[in-house]
């Protein structure tokens, strides 16, 4: 009979978000293969769990797979964890879950802390569809370049980002998504410093170019618009909540509104004070 693999969420910064559940799958299992086992060591001893820990990340998975798969397959148990969170997010697990569907190795999820739904929840946008894209490319042509592919999605974006890489990123983001889109950054989220700075782009760029850049950090975006060609194939009181939504004076958006359509500013005014 084989093994289970098991995806243990851990903490994200406040030990007390472990559950009960994942402790016990802890204490249970034959092996822990962890992203880095001396983060994963410090978490197993303060719970008070002696166990055996298999190093298991980027550089490392091809070579490691093949061994925990042995494992499984010989019927041991395996928690798999990332440093913090929910593992298989933005890290190699998804590739060893693929490779135990493939081989009918059941995978069972042990939910738990995850920083991308955390800093979704207190953004304040929309919630009912997002889109989660994780790291950008560490090359800013390539970074540029993605952005400019999910710029126009109607949905909330959420980013990762490392704190060397913050400013260049939110940087870009104001050159391909205008410095006016709203975002929300989380940092060190249920730390003690835990942080959430809310604003446009320009403002929380700026908030971060005259303060400490320290921690992880979790990018939230306002969905974007559509191209603006298709604007016109809106409802005049479509084409006016598009422009209020983004913070834009009723009159601005009236001026804008004749502006996108051709028509004179008198003639769409009327048609909003018809009374």
């Amino acid at each position: 009979m084989m093994g289970t693999l098991y995806l243990v969420a851990t903490p994200i910064g406040n030990m007390g978000d472990i559950s009960p559940r994942a402790v016990e799958v802890l204490k249970s299992a034959d092996l822990v293969a962890a992203e880095d086992t001396r983060v994963t060591g410090a978490l197993l001893k303060k719970l008070g769990i002696e166990k055996k820990l298999v190093s298991y990340y980027e550089h490392n998975a091809a070579m490691r797979s093949s061994l925990l798969l042995r494992h499984l397959e010989e019927g041991e148990n395996i928690a798999l964890v990332s440093d913090a969170g929910t593992p298989a997010i933005s890290d190699p697990g998804e590739d060893i879950v693929e490779e135990c569907i493939r081989r009918n190795i059941t995978v069972i999820p042990v939910p738990g802390p995850c920083a991308f739904v955390c800093a979704l929840t207190v953004s304040g946008f929309s919630t009912k569809r997002f889109s989660f894209i994780g790291f950008l490319p560490a090359k800013a042509n390539d970074r540029k370049k993605e952005l400019e592919n999910v710029k126009h999605r109607e949905e909330t974006l959420i980013f990762y980002e490392a704190p060397h890489r913050l400013l260049k990123t939110l940087s870009d983001m104001c050159e391909v998504f205008g410095k006016d889109r709203r975002v929300s950054v989380s940092r060190e989220i249920t730390k003690k410093f835990e942080e959430h700075i809310r604003g446009r782009l320009a403002e929380v760029l700026n908030h971060f170019e005259t303060n400490p850049v320290k921690g992880e950090f979790v990018i939230v975006a306002e969905g974007g618009v559509k191209e603006e060609s298709s604007l016109n194939q809106l409802s005049l009181e479509e084409h006016l909540k598009f422009y209020l939504k983004q913070g834009i004076a009723q009159k601005d958006a009236i001026k804008q509104i004749a502006i996108d359509r051709n028509l004179s500013k008198r003639e769409v005014y009327a048609h909003f004070h018809k009374d």
